[in-house]
């Protein structure tokens, strides 16, 4: 542990009430966490940790065990944390919270156990709150603290929090979040600090920037981009209704912009146009190509764009800027290029378009063999249609140029190491030799950018690119209908924010008709059909060469063992189109050994003729605890590149993980591929914690990218966000009796107070009658959200419970079923709501339907231009009408905020009795024999036969019930005679409508 990280330990042990800590992210946080735990002894009470996230709860656990291994030495430090969730029975909850443990728990669970008495509070010794940015005076953490402040004010609340640009975000949120936890000290602890300075930088590592030049199509693609942005800003500044100060390209690199202006747009969201509302998502569109632009390759970079094209079309404002084309210029040239066969330019003309047509052959097999040269291939490494015009298809298959200075910087790094094991050979003491790995970390965005560098370094670019090229050609081919026998999705690995590319056919006809070039199509579709056509003759002749006994009498499907496959590599390179077949056996691979450094191309099953086995294999190769993947050997490396040189053992790491694996794997070097922050603290923590260690640190910046500026406007973004929060902490107020009492309750009392003060002394001697505590019954779901909270703030009593029927009971007539305006909308399209209404209806006299907004939003469903005159099905208006038709004893309340939503039901409890808890409990809930017990409605109706009655011509909502009570079913009401139906039903017309429909004889079939 560094020493600042005691000086905070110390600070926060100093007060017994606790206190807020902010640090700079990447300083260590779960290590300082787990210190802190290690102090914790089981006499003092049950420790519980709040809010943390499932990477944080490992690191925890993992920190906690390295510091204490053996747990005997230490009896006072049990066992890792245990996880408490809802799986676990209430009595096995019970001793785990008097065991005096460390227990991680979620906010939901500890409210409702506090409200429930399941968790004595005095058996608490306190709160570990992580991740404070995320609270607010609403949320169910602050009702968990209150409840524990005002029933043991002893205990302790300390919250963490590594996101201060969070935490200065909004009007005073720090301040908010102290109140609101009950602490009165602020502890900020910036990179800039003087302790923490003096540690990090006393043995710092030895760091080479390597800046990279991007490729002139690449410069032009993100000037174009930052133009096409710059533009959209410019067109949101003329709404003058965001502000202009943050509209900046510097904050659009980032994706809290979009909360920024979202925050602004959210209260009149709805009196906005379009227009606005579209580009609000253009500039998220923007910010991800210029993070793409430095991340992914050319070919995925163009599949992007694609998609961009077909899923978002004219709607995008930034489409028809006038730099948009550049982009998609740019792209196409990274990728390939058209020229005539004698290798001029291409000049493409939209007029005379028509006669540069492509005539497609018919395929044949002597086609297919490719002897002279009318072929797919003409030698030089291009793609050459078969068109009279002798239009080729030049690839040019762009590598990204961090991809050469990488494999640079991995030879560099290997001969250091040869030329240090050798000047040291012999004097390592054995413990020496096992504490260094000799392991360089490769560390990239996600996992994607992993495996694709993974690739790129045991196969080479020029192979990584074709690979790429390839699989962009058969997406073509699938996306315009060419025949395919392999209808399954791409295996491509999901959740890195790249689309596949894959759209409907009809879409994807329309758009290429519209945007690219007729002669540019045709040419592209010359080559993936040929490419799909050699993999079909391959595939076919595989199958014939195999025994039909291994297929296991499946004809053509695939058998049920995988042990056989077939690979077919395409080159659309050389004088011929080379095909190869090879046989795998078991799975029996180190990095890329056997089947991926064997196998040069795509792989399919017998059946299949896409890369869908290729990509599979390599989504399996790659599942190493989702963060590290596999270990390269240099074997592997060599044997496929032996011209290259050797390399070092590499390990890749993608910072989306979110987990410290610097301590676990001690590499030798660390290359940053993609610069982050948060990872560059993290090496100064781990050089910092081991000073005799030689770690070397190499950073790839593109220069005079988006991918600098980025990583710059992140360190100023965090130095200006702790000057913000030191302003605020000499300005702000903190209540010094701050001890937990409930507001709600002190307003309460103080109000009763004065009232008896000023009461008529004839009236029982001015003594006042004491008012009973209201209650509220809330279903345990309803706790995610945070009216519990603030309904507890108002002075109710809260009684959590599992219902079946409606969400709130505030009386033993009234029930409440409440609606975000999201979740309104989403019941309404799955029919939950009707069903919901329909129960609500049948055991309470008073349901009620609470559609309740969000207080920073308008207090409106939609725009008065979105609102029509005619009732149309798919209008929300239109659905709530007919509900309320259908149901007519509902009640629709409408709330503006949380705060009205209690004032609304402290309303609605006036004059009402106390719901009781179990009869609330037992409603809709049938016994044994199916039997509802204590229906609260006197009526048990058949209620398919009261649905049935209320849709009989003449039958009205004012005479339903008074048929009901003259007649017992309705076989009954069909021989009553005209003259009594009169009587009940109050009118002679509906009477006769009613009995004409009875006696009316059906049609017969002839």
């Amino acid at each position: 542990m560094l020493r600042f990280h005691e000086h905070i330990i110390s600070d926060l042990l100093e007060d017994p009430n606790g206190g807020l800590v902010i640090l700079s992210s990447g300083l260590s946080l779960h290590r300082m966490i787990s210190s802190l735990l290690h102090l914790h002894t089981p006499s003092q009470g049950t420790l519980l940790i709040l809010s943390a996230s499932p990477s944080q709860r490992s690191a925890i656990t993992r920190s906690l065990l390295s510091q204490n291994p053996d747990p005997n030495p230490n009896p006072n430090l049990s066992t890792a944390p245990i996880e408490i969730s809802f799986d676990l029975p209430a009595h096995q909850r019970l001793s785990l919270y008097s065991s005096g443990a460390i227990l991680f728990i979620t906010s939901r669970i500890l409210a409702v156990d506090l409200l429930t008495s399941k968790l004595p509070p005095s058996r608490l010794a306190g709160l570990i709150i992580l991740n404070a940015h995320s609270l607010s005076d609403t949320s169910t953490e602050a009702l968990a603290v209150r409840i524990l402040r005002s029933h043991n004010p002893s205990a302790y609340v300390r919250a963490f929090s590594d996101r201060p640009h969070a935490m200065a975000a909004g009007f005073a949120k720090a301040e908010r979040t102290m109140k609101c936890l009950f602490v009165r000290k602020l502890h900020l602890w910036p990179r800039f600090h003087v302790f923490v300075s003096e540690d990090l930088e006393q043995s710092p590592p030895s760091v080479v920037d390597v800046r990279v030049p991007l490729s002139p199509l690449m410069k032009g693609i993100q000037k174009a981009v930052i133009e096409a942005m710059d533009a959209c800003l410019k067109e949101l500044r003329k709404t003058n209704k965001v502000d202009v100060e943050d509209l900046t390209v510097e904050n659009g690199l980032f994706k809290s912009f979009d909360e920024i202006v979202r925050r602004q747009l959210d209260p009149i969201w709805h009196t906005i146009g379009r227009k606005t509302k579209q580009l609000v998502a253009d500039l998220r569109t923007l910010r991800k190509l210029l993070d793409y632009l430095v991340r992914y390759d050319a070919v995925t970079y163009l599949k992007y764009l694609d998609a961009l094209r077909v899923s978002e079309g004219v709607r995008s404002v930034w489409i028809f800027a006038e730099s948009s084309h550049k982009i998609f210029e740019y792209a196409k040239k990274r990728v390939y290029r058209l020229v005539t066969s004698e290798g001029g330019k291409l000049h493409v003309d939209g007029k005379s378009g028509a006669s540069k047509k492509r005539r497609v052959k018919e395929d044949s097999k002597t086609e297919k063999e490719v002897t002279g040269g009318a072929s797919l291939s003409n030698g030089n490494g291009d793609v050459e249609a078969n068109t009279n015009s002798g239009v080729v298809l030049e690839e040019v298959l762009e590598e990204a140029p961090k991809w050469k200075v990488l494999r640079e910087i991995l030879g560099e790094i290997e001969e250091e190491r040869q030329k240090q094991a050798q000047s040291s050979e012999g004097e390592l003491t054995v413990e020496d030799a096992g504490d260094d790995s000799g392991i360089v970390l490769i560390a990239c965005k996600d996992e994607r950018s992993c495996m694709q560098l993974e690739d790129c370094i045991m196969k080479g670019p020029e192979k990584v690119m074709r690979e790429e090229w390839g699989k962009y050609l058969l997406g073509k081919a699938q996306l315009h209908g060419l025949q395919t026998r392999n209808k399954k999705k791409s295996r491509d690995p999901k959740g890195f924010g790249i689309l596949n590319g894959v759209v409907s056919p009809a879409a994807g006809e329309n758009a290429e008709a519209s945007s690219v070039s007729k002669l540019e199509h045709d040419v592209l579709m010359a080559a993936a059909s040929e490419i799909r056509n050699l993999a079909n003759e391959e595939i076919l002749t595989e199958d014939d060469s195999k025994p039909d006994a291994g297929r296991g009498g499946r004809g053509r499907g695939r058998g049920k063992g995988r042990s056989r496959k077939a690979s077919v590599e395409v080159k659309i390179s050389g004088s011929k189109v080379i095909g190869k077949m090879a046989k795998n056996g078991k799975s029996e691979r180190s990095g890329l050994e056997n089947s991926e450094l064997e196998n040069k191309g795509w792989k399919g099953s017998t059946d299949s003729t896409d890369i869908a086995d290729f990509q599979e294999n390599l989504q399996a190769s790659a599942s190493m605890d989702k963060g590290v993947l596999r270990k390269h050997s240099q074997e592997a490396d060599t044997s496929e590149l032996t011209h290259a040189k050797p390399l070092p053992p590499v390990q890749f790491y993608a910072l989306e993980s979110d987990r410290h694996i610097l301590d676990v794997m001690k590499p030798l070097a660390i290359v940053v591929y993609h610069p982050d922050m948060t990872f560059v603290r993290e090496i100064e923590i781990y050089k910092a914690e081991n000073p005799s260690r030689k770690v070397k640190v190499y950073f790839l910046f593109y220069e005079h990218s988006t991918e600098v500026q980025k990583f710059e406007a992140s360190i100023r973004r965090e130095n200006g966000a702790f000057e913000s929060l030191i302003r605020q902490k000499s300005l702000m107020t903190i209540p010094v009796d701050q001890d937990g009492r409930c507001s709600g309750l002190t307003i309460s009392s103080e109000s009763q107070s004065l009232i008896s003060q000023n009461s008529i002394t004839r009236k029982a001697g001015g003594r006042k009658a004491p008012e009973k505590e209201m209650q509220v019954i809330v279903d345990m779901r309803e706790f995610m959200s945070s009216l519990p909270n603030v309904l507890h703030l108002k002075g109710m009593r809260i009684i959590p419970v599992t219902l079946e029927v409606g969400d709130y009971v505030l009386s033993p007539l009234i029930c409440v079923e409440r609606k975000s305006i999201s979740d309104l909308f989403s019941s309404f399209t799955s029919g939950r709501l009707y069903h919901q209404v329909e129960t609500m209806v049948r055991y309470y006299r008073i349901p009620v339907l609470l559609i309740e907004f969000s207080q920073d939003r308008s207090f409106s469903f939609q725009s008065a231009s979105d609102i029509g005159d005619d009732v149309m099905p798919t209008n929300i208006i239109s659905k709530l009408s007919l509900l309320v038709l259908h149901f007519p004893r509902l009640r629709l309340v409408w709330s503006r905020s949380l705060h009205a939503t209690a004032e609304i039901f402290a309303s609605l409890k006036a004059n009402q009795d106390e719901p009781d808890e179990g009869k609330a409990m037992r409603v809709g809930v049938p016994t044994n024999e199916g039997i509802v017990e204590d229906d609260v409605r006197a009526e048990n109706y058949n209620t398919s036969a009261v649905e049935f009655l209320r849709r009989l011509p003449g039958v009205t909502d004012s005479n339903y019930r008074a048929l009901m009570d003259g007649c017992q079913s309705l076989a009954e009401l069909a021989l009553l005679p005209v003259e009594r139906l009169a009587e009940l039903m109050g009118s002679q017309k509906a009477a006769g409508t009613l009995r004409d429909f009875l006696d009316a004889k059906c049609p017969t079939m002839v």
